[in-house]
């Protein structure tokens, strides 16, 4: 019998609702974000939606007091890629929150085609203890417009892999390391694009791509990409991957075919 997470990990994204308080932006696909097909990579994925995000946070009047939140797990599918050039519409809603962390949807639609849904869960972060932090009356009163579901708990929905075909080193870089000291969520995903060259029947579209952060990445620490490889002509194939530190997984993630 399935299991929640394996229910929520095999679910389509929800769709946008009809109404709410829905942000919307769009701007041209990056030269520097395209892939050897001139398609949009999904680090630049990542990036696009933490920058919509902070526009989002203006947008809402919420910036000055929520200026810090950290992504738990985000979640990219490529329904078809998008290509350059081509300008990209962004949609920003949400889609479940609490008082300390939301679920946030963001649509990606090129307007030569190609469209990506993403999904994210945020918590809001106090800057100086590092702990998550309630966000204020106003934020969820615009942010629920949404979505009904307002008590959001945080369940994961990945395993870590157990034993895994291929471990290849991966080497940090400064420019991977944010405010915090920890690694980038864009430089995780650089590490899946590791895998997908090697495993590209997993990730042609339409395709999923999960991410679970476990434990920080600092600068300095010896990281490895390590994942197993699951399934073949019949089944749905998939890639189980683990970005660890010696034996420590400090993310998860997942590429399958939807």
């Amino acid at each position: 019998m399935p299991t929640d997470a394996t229910a929520a990990v095999d679910r389509r994204l929800r769709p946008m609702p009809t109404s709410g308080y829905i942000y919307r932006t769009s701007w041209p696909v990056a030269t520097g974000d395209l892939d050897g097909e001139l398609h949009l990579r999904l680090d630049g994925v990542a990036r696009y939606i933490q920058d919509v995000g902070a526009q989002n946070l203006v947008d809402a009047g919420e910036a000055e007091d929520h200026p810090h939140w950290l992504v738990q797990r985000t979640v990219i599918d490529v329904i078809e890629p998008i290509e350059f050039p081509n300008d990209v519409s962004f949609s920003r809603w949400c889609s479940a929150l609490s008082s300390r962390w939301c679920t946030m949807r963001v649509d990606l639609v090129g307007s030569d085609g190609g469209r990506i849904e993403t999904e994210g869960f945020w918590i809001a972060i106090n800057s100086t203890t590092l702990t998550p932090q309630r966000v204020s009356d106003t934020l969820i009163e615009r942010f629920a417009s949404t979505t009904a579901e307002h008590r959001l708990r945080w369940r994961p929905w990945l395993d870590n892999p157990g034993t895994v075909d291929t471990v290849i080193p991966f080497p940090l870089r400064r420019t991977d390391i944010d405010i915090f000291e920890h690694v980038t969520n864009t430089a995780y995903w650089h590490a899946i694009h590791e895998v997908m060259a090697l495993e590209p029947d997993v990730c042609r579209s339409p395709y999923r791509s999960v991410i679970e952060y476990r434990r920080p990445i600092k600068y300095g620490e010896d990281v490895t990409i390590r994942w197993s490889r699951r399934g073949g002509p019949g089944p749905i194939p998939d890639a189980q991957i683990a970005l660890t530190v010696g034996e420590d997984v400090r993310a998860a993630a997942l590429l399958r075919k939807l």
